[in-house]
């Protein structure tokens, strides 16, 4: 009987977190499952897309931070 994987065990085959024994049987399902093979390649998609993000934060943001930073004294870095 084949195990039922789950979208947790993708993640964890994605990033080389399994088993070789897993490792293993998650290939052998991902051969017989066409859908399972499909939610593996939207993951792929998700993780590649996401990794293209550039994040800033905006400059109201940023001035906040500083703001605070000043109030508390933060702002001051000690070179060592």
């Amino acid at each position: 009987m084949t195990k039922p994987f789950t979208p947790n065990d993708l993640v964890r085959y994605v990033y080389q977190e399994m088993s070789e024994g897993e490792n293993e049987q998650l290939v052998q399902a991902l051969r017989e499952d066409g859908s399972l093979m499909q939610e593996y390649l939207d993951l792929l998609s998700t993780i590649e897309q996401l990794d293209e993000l550039i994040l800033e934060p905006s400059e109201k943001v940023v001035k906040g931070i500083l703001k605070n930073a000043k109030s508390t004294g933060l702002e001051k870095i000690k070179s060592f």
